[in-house]
């Protein structure tokens, strides 16, 4: 894995992450449940990160976008369901599990598989 792959993937996670406070924030705490347009001002930062993000895995890919795409849908997927599980005591199902396999499987594929 190069190193703007890497930085790419690190920022996906990072994003993802902040993203499910966000959007998950008001089943945790009170506070962003009452603020919602507060919360909604993440938007900004992560989009800028996102953009960001975007750039190192294009730039890592050989220009290519669809690595990208791929490896942002499968980091979210695995950040969602490790803080879903952690914060709102979800178990993981049968079903959710092959899905996370699934999107293990996807990033690996991506950043891995030499074409």
């Amino acid at each position: 894995m190069n190193s703007s792959v890497a930085i790419g993937l690190l920022l996906y996670f990072v994003t993802h992450i902040i993203i499910w406070f966000q959007v998950n924030g008001q089943f945790v705490w009170p506070w962003a449940k009452d603020h919602p347009w507060t919360m909604s001002l993440l938007g900004f930062p992560i989009s800028y990160i996102l953009i960001i993000a975007t750039k190192y895995i294009v730039v890592g890919f050989g220009g290519l976008l669809w690595p990208g795409r791929l490896v942002g849908f499968g980091s979210g997927m695995i950040v969602m369901a490790i803080l879903t599980y952690c914060y709102m005591g979800e178990g993981i199902s049968t079903k959710t599990l092959v899905s996370l396999a699934l999107a293990t499987t996807l990033v690996f594929i991506q950043v891995f598989w030499k074409a």
